[in-house]
């Protein structure tokens, strides 16, 4: 058994997982580093060339079941007031009063345990209403409008720019029944008016460049849980909202990551 050693920063981290598991490991083991990296150990059972992986290494590992130690690390977790993420291969019965929510950790970008995909789940708690249209910008393995149906969303809207992320979204929103109208694409592709609440687990700088977008397809007084960048970018996102019609209705940080809610005045 080999494992293929790669250090990332912590935004690359999801991706590398994803192109790992794609290749066909059997299994990761995640460690964190000084300065925001992250140590990946992706076994397999012989090697290739990892050129594709910046900063990789072959290391000899002993031959044992790492599939069952990494499905073993990934525990369920109690997020907000209300869901109960678990991995899809556990069978932990559901606390009393949450709500399952069912991923598949490595397979995909988004995985329930990432402070940014947690901070969006609780904002979703307090300003998605029942019966509510959600529209899930960016949604990667689509674990928003899988949450967003538990919560009792009417329509349910989600587009991602990368084909292979709507790929993972779909076969979720199959294994989940999520009735989910799927896209690749972005916010030029939706009509005004059409949301009551949107989340955007992405980045600052596309949240920045969207603030209009975002506001055009935002119905009145509708809301927004925007995520997926670091404290320090805080400012500018508050500063591109303040310039379109917006009201703050909370900010997070957690671990590190920074999320902000805001209304459509």
């Amino acid at each position: 058994m080999r494992a293929l050693v790669v250090e990332c920063s912590e935004p690359e981290r999801d991706r590398l997982v994803a192109d790992l598991w794609e290749r066909g490991t059997a299994g990761i083991v995640e460690r964190e580093l000084a300065g925001g990296r992250v140590e990946l150990q992706a076994f397999f059972r012989d090697p290739f060339d990892a050129a594709a992986f910046p900063a990789s290494r072959w290391e000899e590992v002993e031959d044992v079941n790492w599939a069952r130690i990494t499905m073993e690390s990934w525990p369920p977790i109690l997020v907000g007031e209300r869901f109960f993420v678990v991995p899809d291969w556990r069978d932990d019965l559901t606390p009393e009063g949450r709500l399952r929510l069912e991923t598949h950790p490595g397979l995909a970008l988004g995985t329930g345990y990432h402070p940014t995909t947690q901070m969006c789940l609780e904002m979703m708690e307090r300003w998605l209403g029942v019966g509510g249209r959600f529209l899930d910008l960016g949604t990667g393995a689509g674990i928003l409008s899988q949450a967003a149906a538990l919560l009792g969303a009417g329509r349910i809207v989600a587009c991602d720019t990368d084909p292979q992320a709507t790929e993972s979204a779909a076969e979720n929103f199959a294994r989940a029944s999520v009735p989910a109208l799927l896209f690749t694409g972005s916010l030029d592709a939706v009509a005004r008016g059409a949301a009551d609440f949107l989340a955007a687990n992405i980045s600052a700088p596309a949240i920045v460049e969207l603030t209009s977008e975002i506001a055009r397809v935002l119905a009145p007084g509708g809301a927004a849980a925007l995520s997926g960048f670091e404290p320090h970018a805080t400012a500018a996102v508050r500063e591109a909202l303040a310039r379109g019609p917006f009201s703050l209705l909370e900010e997070q940080e957690r671990d590190g990551w920074a999320a902000i809610a805001v209304r459509r005045e």
